[in-house]
């Protein structure tokens, strides 16, 4: 009650009136789960079960290429990019069936300009190993997003949008490995009938089919261009890349550990704070703000990366403006946090390991709301929570 109240003072503080005080409320409510932590850090200890398949991806994509070895193993990229392709009876039976898909008229492939510029490696996460596939080419990285989580329909994708985690994946290729390695240890070949029951057994345990991976691009961090933030294109497009996969990263651990993932503009805020201080060493408000669309605050550049992040159903006009103006005080406070906290990091927090205190920093931000963050309290905030999660993690 006491951590409610204080987020309606802060948002009437901020603008808030009595007609969008509660939408502003439900944007902003905190959805991580601390409950089972410990837990989570321990378990994310260990690989999860679909890395052990994507090692074998890499290992073959050295050989390879890693385009054409992902087009054997994920059906999506067997089919082209094609309007009212996802409810032909082809694309249904081999995506949601696993059926293959030789013979099948629709599966010419998916057409790339430059395969030859796509990657394919395991990145170390704070939580462990993540796959990620780098895309080279604009047009190809929007191909490959349309395929992998638009059902290959040309949808639009938006310019400002340069990676995205691809989560819950079915991959029919693991579940035709684990059919095989089924198959041989029956006593007697199984009928279609036997496979059947034994596939409705492993529904239930997704870990064994479903799978978690990055697709990442490699222009200009949130399209703003070099010019935008003072720096060579080419140093701009290093430092895109170390973001970019940063951000991503951040939002695999909060899925990971706190079981939260969300198109939300906090969520947001703590993958790009990640992002830019592994790129730089330090926390820019400014380039965050570049970012979304608000480096000339009041104003807002239309078509940049805030519209992305409104809400469904989306705020309403005049709470959409109160929530940029928390967000521009929430980047301003967590640039002034980092600025100071090397300074004022507790004697504990010293004896982690760095990987523990990055993680400890993260886990800190997800406890605070938007309304915490962008209030006058807020690096007191911050410390408090840190404080609180050190003897966690120490006790671990």
């Amino acid at each position: 009650m006491e951590t409610q109240l204080f987020r309606i003072a802060v948002l009437k503080e901020f603008g808030a009136t009595d007609s969008n005080l509660q939408e502003l409320l439900d944007y902003n409510q905190n959805t991580f789960e601390h409950e089972s932590l410990v837990e989570a850090i321990r378990s994310a200890e260990f690989p999860e079960p679909h890395i052990e398949t994507w090692q074998r991806y890499c290992n073959l994509a050295k050989l390879e290429g890693a385009f054409p070895i992902l087009s054997q193993k994920l059906v999506q990229l067997k089919f082209p990019i094609k309007s009212g392709i996802s409810k032909t009876e082809n694309y249904q039976i081999a995506t949601k069936r696993g059926t293959a898909t030789d013979g099948m008229l629709e599966a010419t492939g998916l057409s790339l300009i430059h395969p030859d510029q796509v990657q394919l490696f395991l990145h170390e996460s704070l939580v462990g190993l993540i796959p990620v596939i780098l895309v080279g080419d604009r047009e190809d990285f929007v191909a490959l997003v349309q395929a992998l989580t638009k059902k290959n329909e040309p949808s639009p994708v938006s310019q400002s949008m340069g990676a995205c985690i691809i989560g819950g994946y079915n991959n029919w290729n693991r579940i035709n490995e684990y059919r095989l390695k089924w198959t041989n240890q029956q006593l007697s070949p199984p009928s279609e009938l036997d496979w059947q029951t034994e596939f409705k057994k492993i529904i239930p345990k997704k870990p064994l089919y479903q799978d978690r991976f990055i697709l990442l691009s490699k222009g200009f961090y949130s399209n703003v261009p070099a010019s935008s933030l003072g720096l060579e294109e080419k140093d701009w497009l290093n430092l895109s890349h170390l973001i970019r996969l940063e951000h991503e990263c951040t939002h695999y651990c909060t899925r990971r550990l706190l079981n939260s993932m969300r198109n939300n503009l906090v969520d947001e805020l703590i993958a790009d704070y990640r992002g830019i201080v592994l790129a730089t060493g330090n926390f820019n408000a400014y380039w965050f703000l570049n970012f979304m669309g608000l480096e000339e605050f009041p104003l807002y550049r239309e078509g940049a990366r805030l519209e992305n992040y409104r809400g469904m159903p989306p705020l309403s006009d005049s709470a959409y403006k109160v929530l940029q103006k928390l967000v521009k005080s929430a980047a301003e406070n967590l640039e002034k946090f980092a600025k100071g906290s090397s300074d004022n990091q507790s004697y504990d927090v010293k004896l982690l390991q760095p990987k523990d205190q990055q993680l400890l920093l993260l886990i800190a931000l997800t406890y605070l709301t938007l309304e915490q963050l962008a209030s006058q309290n807020a690096i007191q905030f911050l410390y408090q929570s840190i404080q609180q999660f050190t003897y966690l993690l120490t006790d671990s």
